[in-house]
């Protein structure tokens, strides 16, 4: 049964799954989320404190999660490929998941918008500033990195966790999900762990697709490196990384944050590769501030050329 708060959009060949927060008349604010996560990883409590910071939140299913189409079909990458770092065809690269949210953006007739992303979200949210900067009035990069192959990558034993066989049921992708993120969660937050459980429920039910997360995960790899061009960013940046994140490791925030003009770091102590509840009040203030940063350059700019 579909959620009747979520909408879709065409883009291209590409169904992507929606649902939206706030004033539609005041500036928009995109969630991107991370890899073989679906929208629902950003809460509905984070949104609507979004939203009521004056924003209007739109978050999305990337396309191969959640309720956005799935690239049945399409060539998924095996584990030696991903583990060489050798993809030979790859359904896609992060350019044309840029492409998907710059679209869906068109789709409901915005034409700039504050981005968020998370994990691999960031690299889209990245790639995005990159390609179309006069979509992105601000960026905020959550636990993300440049694509290099040094800095901001995980442990061998992670990565294993990353490509274990699926589950093929719903209480042992539940129990899977939980472990992995024992090690990956932050340790220096609370963690809820029945809101973990009901939120890994859902996703289940909404569409977990492993072939999906391959495909994504070769995205990532075949995409190389962004270090040299996100020296092209234009938009206000605020780089977020946790002091704790295993999965990313933080050496990924900092060379983010070195490689982006003008670009604030902001590294959260105790957070590892999540959003934990805790942190959701500095997490909400310091992309809020970032938006403002930007709303008043952009003022100062307009006034300039009058």
């Amino acid at each position: 049964m579909r959620d009747p708060n979520e909408h879709f959009a065409s883009v291209g060949d590409i169904e992507l799954c929606y649902d939206v927060f706030g004033d539609a008349s005041n500036p928009a604010c995109l969630l991107i989320m991370g890899l073989g996560t679906q929208m629902i990883a950003w809460p509905e409590e984070f949104c609507e404190s979004l939203a009521a910071r004056g924003f209007h939140v739109i978050r999305f299913d990337n396309r191969d999660c959640g309720r956005s189409t799935h690239m049945d079909g399409e060539p998924t990458p095996g584990l030696r490929e991903l583990l060489t770092r050798r993809i030979k065809h790859p359904a896609y690269k992060l350019d044309d998941m840029a492409r998907d949210a710059a679209g869906l953006l068109d789709s409901l007739g915005i034409h700039r918008a504050h981005v968020v992303g998370a994990s691999m979200g960031a690299m889209v949210a990245q790639t995005l500033a990159i390609s179309s900067p006069e979509r992105v009035t601000s960026l905020v990069s959550i636990m993300g990195n440049t694509g290099g192959r040094i800095l901001g990558q995980p442990s061998l034993r992670l990565f294993r966790e990353l490509l274990r066989p699926p589950a093929t049921d719903r209480a042992t992708y539940v129990e899977q999900v939980v472990a992995a993120f024992e090690l990956i969660g932050s340790p220096g937050f609370e963690r809820d762990d029945q809101a973990l459980r009901d939120l890994l429920e859902l996703s289940y039910d909404r569409g977990v697709d492993p072939h999906g997360f391959a495909r994504q995960l070769g995205a990532i790899v075949a995409s190389g490196s962004r270090r040299r061009r996100l020296n092209r960013i234009t938009a206000p940046t605020l780089v977020i990384h946790g002091s704790a994140d295993r999965l990313v490791a933080p050496s990924g925030g900092r060379a983010t944050a070195r490689a982006i003009p003008g670009a604030n770091l902001l590294m959260v102590g105790g957070m590892g590769h999540d959003l934990p509840r805790d942190a959701w009040p500095l997490l909400i203030d310091a992309i809020a501030g970032n938006a403002a940063r930007a709303e008043h350059g952009v003022s100062a700019a307009a006034a300039l050329a009058a």
